[in-house]
């Protein structure tokens, strides 16, 4: 008896730094994963995001998508049709700002493991709501040009943009991916002074 009571110490002793080993494993592999864990609410759809996003995150990003597309859409008809200088700067700025925006959108939906919405398949659905032109209002801003596409560009731009704010005010409220919310912060900024100045130009103010 007096043999074994080391035998059984020495065992005992073993166990215990083997399961202390496990248990400092599992931890150090917790934390080279918990980041990327985390990010996507502990999901494995989104291995790549970047911090917490939500609902109202991936909405904002797939609402925003054909919206800035369509936004771009009728910008690129400004120089060939606008007659006024003003008005084309608006469509080259508008373009400029609203691209990169839809590269950086898409990024985060692949990131999270969403489908970004394809180009060209314009949900039509949503033609109306959130400031998006019809394919009637499309039609006619491509049929115009000199003063009446002016006119109309800024008119309908006005509308366009008055949704964007309000989907960008959204995201702010509901969402929780923080460069998405600076990114509507940005959109609410410039679209807001683009609106004011589209209404000076139509001699609205």
């Amino acid at each position: 008896m007096i043999r074994k009571r080391p035998l059984v110490r020495r065992t005992v002793a073993v166990a215990a730094a083997g399961a202390a080993a496990l248990v400092l494993a599992a931890c150090g592999g917790d934390d080279g994963s918990s980041a990327a864990g985390h990010g996507g609410h502990g999901t494995a759809s989104a291995p790549a995001s970047q911090g917490q996003h939500n609902a109202a995150d991936v909405a904002f990003a797939k609402g925003m998508i054909p919206h800035h597309r369509q936004a771009v859409e009728m910008a690129d008809l400004a120089p060939e049709r606008a007659r006024s200088a003003e008005v084309k700067k608006l469509a080259a700025d508008i373009k400029k700002a609203q691209d990169p925006e839809i590269r950086t959108l898409s990024g985060w939906l692949a990131s999270w493991g969403e489908e970004v919405p394809a180009e060209g398949a314009m949900d039509h659905s949503t033609h109306g709501m959130d400031g998006m032109m019809t394919a009637e209002e499309m039609a006619e801003l491509e049929n115009a040009s000199g003063k009446a596409f002016d006119t109309a560009f800024m008119e309908m731009m006005i509308k366009h943009h008055e949704g964007a704010v309000e989907m960008a005010e959204a995201e702010q409220a509901d969402g929780a991916y923080a460069p998405a919310k600076k990114m509507a912060t940005e959109i609410i900024a410039s679209q807001s002074a683009e609106i004011e100045q589209m209404n000076k130009l139509l001699g609205n103010n």
